[in-house]
C-alpha cells in the first residue's frame, strides 16, 4: 500500500500531465555511440521507466559536433541521430514515463580530444583545471548556437520527444557560464548586469519555443545560489526565475553550486538530504510553475516532506534510481526494504572524464545481464560461501538465485565484515543501510547463514567435502612491527571497533582514506582550543594526501579535517619510533615528536596466506573474493562477488 501520497500525485508540467513527483535528473554513462544512442542506452534509461519513475533528464546531449563533452556523450546535432532517438523515447514512454533530453553546449567544459578548436566561453576566463585561457566567443557564433538549439529541439519531437531541459546551471557549459558573474566579464549585449548575462538562455528559449511549440515542454536547470565569492546568490536567482517563466518555461530544476567549488553541485557522503531545498522553497514564492529540487535526495519519506510542505512540486532523485531502478515501484508497493541504498559514495562518476563507463559500488549489474536477469545455473550446486561482509553476502545471495544450494558461514555473531567498522567515521553511517539491504536480501533468499562458525580444515574435509567454495575472509589492517614498540600503538580499525581508545596527542601513520577519516573522527567537532581537545597529527608519505581519492568526498574530507584542526603533513616519513618518542624526515629535516601517546597504523591492508593455504591443504576447488583476494574498496569488493559467482 502507497504510503506517500503526496509523491505519487501527478503533476501538471505545461500542458503535459506527469504521473508522479519522482523525477531523475541527468547521470552521465558515457554509454552513447559517437553521440548516437545504443541499445545499452534504451536498456539502461527503460529499466528506469519501467521502475516507475514519473520524468526522466537524460545526460549531457549536445546540439553541435565541434565540441565534445564526454568521449561517450550523446547528441542531436543533424537528422541521422532521430532514429535512435524515436527508439529512446518509444522506450521509455511504454511505462508512461516522459523523458527530458538535456540539451547543453559544453563551451569551455569541452573535452579537448585532438584537433579540438580552441575553447569557447563568454570571456576569456576558464576553469582552474584548464590547459589554456578560452577564446570569447563572438556574436555572430551566438547566433549559429541559438539556431542550433532550437534545431536540436525540434529533432526531440520529430523523434516522439516530450520536451528538453536546457542546462543552465553550476557555472557548467556555454549558457551556466554566461549567466554567472564568475565567467562573463563581457561588456557587450550579453555581459554586464543580469540582464545581459541572461540574454543568451533567453533567446535559447524563445528559440525552441518558437520551433517547436506549446504543448513541448522547456525545463531550465539553475543553481539557485552558486554558494561562492562572488558568484550568482538568491536573490540573482529569484529574479531570473520570473524572468525564465515570462519567457515561456514550464518547470525550473533548481540546483546549486557550481562546478569551480568542489562538492557544491553534487553533495559528498554525508550530505543532508535535499541539500538545496532552501534555494527550491525561496525560489517557489515568486513563480507560478512547478519547481523540482535535487540534491542527495534518497529517501522517499524525505521526498514526500519536501512535497508535502511546499518546498518543491517535484523531487530529482539521481543517485537513488540509478542505483535501484525499482526505487518508485518498490516504494508505491511498501517494498522500502527492498530497496537498494544509494551512499552517495560519487563513484558512478568515477572516471567518466576519461571514457569509463557508469557504473555502481553497490549494484554490481549495470549490464543487460544483471542480479534480475540472472540465468539459473545448468548444474545445480553446493556451495560454500565463506565470510559475511559484502563481498560475501552478494557472492551468496547471487548463487542462490542461480539456484545453487548455498551456505554462508561467519566467524562473527553479525553480518557486515569490514563494513562495521567503515561505517563509524562522520558521513559514513549510510553504510550500515547496505549491510542492513543485503543481510535482509540474503535471508529472504533462503541462504543458510550459519553466524558464529569459523571455517576449519576439518569442516572443509568433513561436512563441506565437494562443496564449490567462495572465500571471503577479508584483510587485515598493516602494522609496521619495527614501530610498534610505541607505548600505545593501534590500528586504526581497533579504534574505529572500539576495541582501543586513543589519548590526546595522537599521530596517524598514513594519510589515505582510512587515516583520513579516523582523524576526522577522533579530532573534536568544534576546534575551540578546549583543554581536553584532542591534537591530531596525520603523517602521508605522498605529496598530498587521499591520493587515491577524487571527487566531492574527498573535498568535504580535506574541509572538515582542516576546520578541526587536524595537522597534515606530507612528504613525511616516520623513520624511528621509540617507546616514547616518533621521528619523521621531511623535505630533508628530521623531526622527533615526544609528547605523543597514542600512534595509529593507517597504512593500509594485506592478504593474510594462511587462509587460502588452509583451502589449498584441505583440497577444495575455490574462489577468492574481496579483499580476501585482493585489497581494494567497497565497489571492487561487490562487483568481483557478482562477476565471480555469476559464473558458478
Amino acid at each position: 500500500m502507497n504510503k506517500y501520497e503526496h509523491l505519487f500525485q501527478p503533476l501538471k508540467v505545461g500542458k503535459t500531465e506527469i504521473k508522479n513527483r519522482i523525477f531523475m535528473p541527468p547521470i552521465s554513462t558515457n554509454l552513447a555511440d559517437k553521440g548516437y544512442v545504443t541499445e545499452e542506452l534504451i536498456q539502461h534509461y527503460g529499466a528506469r521507466a519501467k521502475g516507475g519513475v514519473g520524468l526522466i533528464v537524460s545526460e549531457v546531449v549536445t546540439v553541435e559536433p565541434t565540441y565534445i563533452y564526454l568521449p561517450g556523450d550523446m547528441s542531436i546535432h543533424d537528422d541521422t541521430f532521430i532514429e535512435g532517438w524515436t527508439k529512446l523515447f518509444a522506450e521509455v514512454h511504454k511505462y508512461g514515463c516522459k523523458l527530458l533530453p538535456q540539451l547543453f553546449h559544453p563551451a569551455y567544459m569541452a573535452f579537448p580530444i585532438p584537433g579540438t578548436p580552441q575553447l569557447i566561453a563568454p570571456s576569456n576566463v576558464g576553469p582552474y583545471y584548464a590547459k589554456e585561457a578560452p577564446r570569447s566567443v563572438t556574436v555572430e557564433e551566438l547566433k549559429v548556437i541559438i539556431r542550433q538549439f532550437g534545431e536540436a529541439a525540434y529533432r526531440v519531437k520529430q523523434a516522439g520527444g516530450d520536451g528538453v531541459e536546457i542546462h543552465a546551471a553550476h557555472a557548467h557549459g556555454l549558457l551556466g557560464g554566461f549567466l554567472t558573474p564568475l565567467y562573463n566579464k563581457r561588456c557587450d549585449e550579453y555581459g554586464g548586469d543580469i540582464n545581459g548575462r541572461l540574454k543568451l538562455t533567453l533567446e535559447v528559449i524563445e528559440e525552441v519555443r518558437k520551433t517547436c511549440g506549446d504543448d513541448f515542454i522547456i525545463q531550465v536547470r539553475i543553481s539557485g545560489d552558486e554558494y561562492s565569492d562572488g558568484g550568482l546568490n538568491l536573490t540573482d536567482m529569484i529574479y531570473v526565475s520570473k524572468q525564465l517563466e515570462k519567457a515561456g518555461v514550464d518547470i525550473l530544476h533548481v540546483s546549486g553550486g557550481n562546478t569551480v567549488k568542489r562538492a557544491s553541485s553534487m553533495p559528498a557522503p554525508g550530505t543532508k538530504q535535499g541539500s538545496h531545498t532552501d534555494l527550491s522553497v525561496e525560489i517557489k514564492k515568486h513563480v507560478n510553475i512547478p519547481v523540482a529540487t535535487v540534491g542527495r535526495i534518497t529517501d522517499a519519506w524525505v521526498a514526500d516532506e519536501i512535497i508535502a510542505n511546499g518546498i518543491a512540486d517535484a523531487c530529482m532523485m539521481g543517485r537513488a534510481n540509478l542505483c535501484e531502478p525499482e526505487f518508485a515501484n518498490k516504494v508505491y508497493e511498501g517494498r522500502e526494504i527492498e530497496v537498494r541504498p544509494c551512499i552517495g559514495c560519487g563513484r558512478c562518476l568515477n572516471g567518466i572524464m576519461f571514457g569509463k563507463r557508469i557504473s555502481c559500488t553497490i549494484n554490481p549489474s549495470f549490464e543487460l545481464e544483471n542480479e534480475d536477469t540472472l540465468k539459473e545455473a545448468e548444474v545445480k550446486k553446493n556451495v560454500l560461501v565463506i565470510g559475511g561482509g559484502p563481498a560475501g553476502m552478494e557472492a551468496a545471495f547471487v548463487a542462490k538465485k542461480r539456484g545453487h544450494n548455498v551456505v554462508l558461514c561467519e566467524a562473527s555473531e553479525q553480518l557486515g565484515g569490514a563494513l562495521l567498522v567503515a561505517c563509524v567515521p562522520i558521513a559514513k553511517q549510510e553504510l550500515t543501510k547496505v549491510v542492513k539491504f543485503l543481510a535482509n536480501r540474503l535471508y529472504a533468499s533462503g541462504v543458510d547463514v550459519r553466524l558464529n562458525t569459523p571455517v576449519t580444515k576439518e569442516m572443509l574435509e568433513g561436512e563441506f567435502a565437494g562443496y564449490e567454495v567462495v572465500a571471503a575472509p577479508g584483510a587485515k589492517p598493516n602494522v609496521i612491527e619495527a614501530f610498534a614498540g610505541f607505548k600505545q600503538a593501534v590500528t586504526a580499525d581497533a579504534i574505529l571497533a572500539g576495541k582501543a581508545f586513543p589519548g590526546r596527542k595522537i599521530i596517524i601513520i598514513g594519510g589515505g582514506s582510512v587515516g583520513c577519516e579516523t582523524a576526522e573522527y577522533l579530532a573534536p567537532l568544534v576546534n575551540d582550543r578546549f583543554i581536553r581537545n584532542r591534537d591530531i597529527t596525520v603523517l602521508e608519505m605522498a605529496p598530498e594526501i587521499l591520493m587515491a581519492e577524487s571527487g566531492s568526498g574527498r573535498s568535504v574530507l580535506v574541509q572538515r579535517m582542516m576546520a578541526k584542526g587536524v595537522h597534515i603533513e606530507c612528504l613525511a616519513k616516520v623513520t624511528k619510533v621509540t617507546e616514547d618518542t616518533i621521528t619523521y624526515e621531511q623535505n630533508g629535516e628530521e623531526h622527533v615528536i615526544t609528547d605523543a601517546d597514542t600512534l595509529v597504523f593507517a597504512n593500509g591492508y594485506h592478504v593474510d596466506p594462511t587462509f587460502e593455504e588452509m583451502l589449498k591443504a584441505a583440497n577444495t576447488h575455490y574462489h577468492l573474493i574481496g579483499d580476501g583476494e585482493k585489497v581494494g574498496n567497497l565497489k571492487d569488493a561487490i562487483t568481483r562477488a557478482y562477476e565471480v559467482v555469476k559464473n558458478i
